[in-house]
């Protein structure tokens, strides 16, 4: 299962040396509800090297404000605390696992 991000634990998730893939989702988001499973797969077969979190924009608005999130699901791959690359909308296991392995 990911990791639930929020903005009390969200400073101490983006100071790790591990690289991040944040999920930014609502529960009213469709194509949110189609790739959640996807994130959950990929927080259990990255959880050694890297950590794969949610943030729900409903819940953690200054979050989704400080990135400029205006569209979801949008994923944000971070590596040493900067945002390598980002991916909005929908998209596959292996397109999410190939961006993730990148920051390796």
């Amino acid at each position: 299962m990911a990791l639930q991000i929020t903005e009390e634990n969200y400073d101490e998730v983006l100071g790790s040396d591990k690289p991040i893939l944040l999920d930014f989702w609502a529960e009213w988001c469709g194509p949110c509800k189609l790739i959640g499973p996807i994130i959950d797969e990929l927080s259990e077969d990255f959880s050694d090297t890297a950590i794969v979190g949610k943030i729900n924009v409903d819940e953690a608005g200054a979050l989704s404000s400080k990135h400029g999130i205006r569209n979801i699901p949008t994923l944000l791959f971070i590596k040493n605390g900067e945002v390598i690359d980002k991916h909005v909308g929908a998209a596959s296991k292996k397109e999410i696992s190939d961006k993730l392995n990148a920051l390796m």
